[in-house]
């Protein structure tokens, strides 16, 4: 399968993907952490509302989105060779479509993550929120075929 001449990321790298993303947390935010402060929560009950706010979910999003709109993907799916880009154009999604993509996880989620289960049967290998930001994943195009 293919959509404008490149090849869809299926669900086994995407999840993989995923995993890898889940290590870099735990090693590079996590430990470091629970070494600092002799907690893993970065968001504790004593700390101020600002605090959990900013660093349970702000920082992510400003992390994710920044990732997706310098380098077309999170970490674990630079190391696996995919890369997140737009349908239509299969160029870098506007930072719009990476928000909107951003909290369709919810959608993608909330049905017992029916919505990444589904990459895995649908032709286009496109999650819930995929067709819902208008995004895809695909196997990354080297530079030099780029040119």
């Amino acid at each position: 399968m293919s959509m404008f001449g490149v090849t869809p990321a299926g669900f086994i790298l995407r999840f993989l993907a995923v995993v890898l993303d889940f290590l870099f947390i735990f090693l590079f935010v996590t430990v470091p952490v629970a070494l600092v402060s002799g907690s893993v929560s970065l968001a504790g009950v004593d700390n101020p509302l600002w605090m959990n706010l900013g660093l349970g979910y702000l920082l992510p999003l400003i992390g994710t989105l920044w990732f997706w709109q310098k380098y077309l993907g999170t970490p674990g799916k630079l190391l696996m060779g995919i890369q997140i880009v737009d349908i239509r154009t299969g160029r870098k999604p506007s930072f719009l479509k990476s928000t909107v993509r951003y909290f369709a996880y919810i959608v993608s989620i909330a049905p017992f993550f029916l919505g990444f289960i589904w990459i895995a049967f649908d032709k286009n290998k496109r999650g819930f929120h995929d067709y819902i930001s208008g995004t895809a994943v695909i196997k990354r195009v080297p530079e030099y075929v780029k040119r």
